[in-house]
């Protein structure tokens, strides 16, 4: 006989799918019954009217176990479902201002940043200057100062205010 292989992508072996001489045998209750000759694993598995399944192929002898592979089936599915639900991907929002920005827009501004943060995303903020605006670069350096402590208690700074080109550019990341 030869030694085990590892799984396949279709999942555990099942039944006379295991070739190997003999396995550890896990029974229906969950009671370690040690290592058993395959044969005796499977006519066990048979008279509980339940399959062998292979679930540590890599061990030796590989453990085996007798339970119902379509229940089996369905609660790794559920289960990998499930982790695919609570996932989240954290997308990077952009937040474009400008130096000489009005209360009210502002303020606009901060209610979107607030709702980027609240579902956990990042937010990009972009500062552009225009013209002989950038003779006043200290007004720039103000506006990012009162964002990140106007959200202070929400995110914190990933990436400190640097100029790119005409435009300064800050990254916060929710707490």
């Amino acid at each position: 006989m030869k030694s085990a292989q590892p799984v396949q992508k279709g999942g555990p072996r099942i039944n006379e799918e295991i070739r190997v001489r003999e396995v550890q045998l896990i029974d229906s209750t969950g009671d370690n019954k040690g290592v058993v000759d395959i044969q005796t694993a499977l006519g066990m598995a048979q008279a509980a009217g339940l399959d062998l399944v292979e679930i540590a192929p890599n061990s030796a002898p590989p453990v085996a176990k007798i339970l119902d592979y379509g229940k089996y089936k369905y609660q790794a599915q559920k289960k990998a479902a499930e982790a695919r639900k609570r996932q989240h991907v954290v997308e990077v929002k952009e937040i474009k201002l400008r130096p000489m920005i009005d209360d009210h827009d502002y303020d606009v501004k901060m209610r979107a940043m607030k709702r980027f943060f609240e579902e956990g995303d990042k937010v990009k903020i972009t500062l552009r200057f225009r013209g002989r605006e950038m003779a006043h670069q200290e007004l720039g350096f103000q506006l990012l100062n009162r964002v990140k402590s106007d959200t202070g208690e929400l995110a914190k700074v990933e990436q400190d205010a640097k100029f790119e080109g005409r435009q300064m550019v800050m990254v916060l990341a929710p707490r």
